[in-house]
């Protein structure tokens, strides 16, 4: 099976598991990985658009709390609750803040803008939410929280390596088998707040 095949492998396999995106076997991996979707945690799912993301949470977490949020909307999923709005703004940081009412255990981003067909914009862009998200984490998150987002290699990578170590006491990256094998994305997982 050569790449392109083994990665609509994904695709189908979404499909016929009633994910609505492959995207859902990235987190699948991830948690075998690190563990960290558990049953009682309050999760956030940035960029939660169209879902699968929570779709997985919602069947890992038992008792927990889980919002998604997007500029686009999302159709519902039993147990998840959604916020329409754009994470960079404070609006609706506030109204994440409110929801949880208290610290949030995980926060998830596979969170990308639109493409511009420029792959060096494209990565800074997606880099720069992943840096919104860690900033956003240190006074939301549990201080034994954890939090895995999607960012690209590329000339402003050392700069979410150096804030991620600054802000957590452990940083790992891995780059799922579902994810395509031209794409430059990885993914950062961090826990442990050391702020």
């Amino acid at each position: 099976m050569d790449s392109r095949s083994y990665k609509d492998h994904f695709f189908k396999k979404a499909k016929v598991q009633g994910y609505r995106s492959r995207s859902a076997f990235k987190l699948i991996e991830l948690n075998d990985k690190f563990k960290f979707l558990k049953n009682g945690i309050k999760l956030l799912d940035v960029g939660s658009f169209p879902g699968s993301w929570c779709q997985v949470a919602r069947e890992k977490i038992k008792n927990g709390k889980i919002l998604g949020i997007d500029k686009k909307e999302m159709k519902k999923i039993e147990g998840v609750k959604f916020f329409a709005g754009d994470f960079i703004d404070q609006k609706s940081k506030a109204a994440i803040v409110e929801f949880f009412n208290s610290k949030i255990d995980v926060i998830l981003s596979d969170m990308a803008p639109n493409t511009t067909g420029n792959k060096s914009l494209d990565s800074i862009r997606t880099n720069e939410l992943c840096l919104s998200i860690l900033n956003f984490s240190k006074d939301t998150l549990n201080k034994n929280g954890v939090i895995i987002s999607k960012f690209f290699m590329g000339e402003d990578f050392q700069e979410i390596k150096t804030t991620a170590k600054e802000y957590f006491k452990k940083i790992d990256f891995f780059k799922p088998n579902s994810s395509r094998d031209e794409s430059r994305e990885t993914y950062i997982h961090c826990s442990g707040l050391s702020t």
